[in-house]
């Protein structure tokens, strides 16, 4: 049997209309770039040009940083000493303010921590008359501006002899940092999954141990950065070390306020002294970096 092949009608050539883009398309596409990204580092290092100014000029001898500026040591490292170091050691004064500062900010920001997470925990999960009506008073004192309460809070700590002490300072930072982190955790805790906490609770735990094992465990990343945020409020203050801190209890900002003032003839501690006190947070701040990043980002994607 002989076919006769049937010829195919040629099918019609396809053209492809590419959709075009919009500006803002076009924008968005050039900005993705490795250009961008060339020039944002470019401006990163120009922001690092203060830090490593400093850093270099706490490296050079008095006389030195009197005669050039800083950038002088690239020319010339021979300058670079740590003299300047061994003698801000060798200041009781510095010394024991890097030790105050310490006392200071680590309790604050451990009890900011532990009450804020305690009562972030109630105010999402726990029923108690009033819960909503204490929420909404928490929130409103985050807009009560920390210079209303100097005076007040200087006449009672005055009367009840913790003016001029350390733990008058810490609990003056506990007391105006809780309200952000109970507002914080709060909303961060309230994200959890309610079956999660029933299963939990049908498994016999009860509500310390439902705290200590589920809830803290998931509210790490918002606790690491609530921590991130008082330990640099807290270090980096100055405006309440000066009003509730005494010569034997001041900070380091505060010690280094003092020594501003005899500028000419305590150069060579001033530039030591203030890098490490900027270093500290810094090194802090790199060492939870992960963990602040994803407590800033919980909650943006459901």
């Amino acid at each position: 049997m002989t076919t006769q092949a049937r010829s195919l009608p040629k099918a019609a050539p396809v053209t492809v209309v590419k959709a075009k883009r919009s500006l803002g398309a076009r924008l968005a596409a050039g900005v993705s770039g490795g250009l961008v990204r060339v020039f944002l580092i470019v401006v990163g290092l120009f922001w690092l040009v203060p830090t490593i100014g400093l850093l270099l000029a706490s490296l050079r001898k008095p006389a030195d940083m009197s005669a050039s500026g800083w950038w002088k040591v690239f020319s010339q490292p021979s300058q670079l000493t740590f003299e300047s170091y061994q003698k801000l050691l060798e200041n009781s004064d510095i010394t024991g303010s890097l030790v105050n500062t310490v006392l200071i900010t680590v309790p604050a920001t451990l009890l900011v921590v532990v009450i804020g997470s305690l009562a972030g925990y109630a105010f999402a999960w726990m029923e108690f008359p009033g819960r909503d009506w204490w929420f909404l008073g928490v929130v409103g004192l985050l807009v009560v501006p920390v210079q209303v309460a100097l005076i007040p809070i200087a006449e009672l700590f005055g009367k009840i002899g913790l003016f001029g002490t350390v733990f008058g300072v810490i609990l003056f930072h506990t007391g105006f940092g809780l309200p952000f982190a109970v507002f914080l955790l709060r909303n961060f805790f309230a994200e959890i999954p309610r079956e999660l906490l029933e299963a939990a609770r049908l498994d016999g735990a009860g509500e310390l141990r439902l705290f200590a094992r589920v809830v803290l465990p998931l509210g790490g990343p918002a606790i690491a950065s609530l921590g991130i945020f008082q330990f640099l409020w807290v270090w980096n203050d100055m405006l309440v070390a000066l009003v509730f801190s005494k010569s034997g209890t001041q900070p380091i900002t505060v010690a280094l306020q003092t020594q501003v003032r005899q500028f000419g003839n305590n150069i060579d501690v001033l530039a030591p002294g203030a890098f490490i006190s900027m270093v500290v947070p810094l090194a802090v701040f790199f060492a939870f970096q992960r963990q602040f990043v994803s407590g800033v980002m919980a909650g943006a994607v459901k």
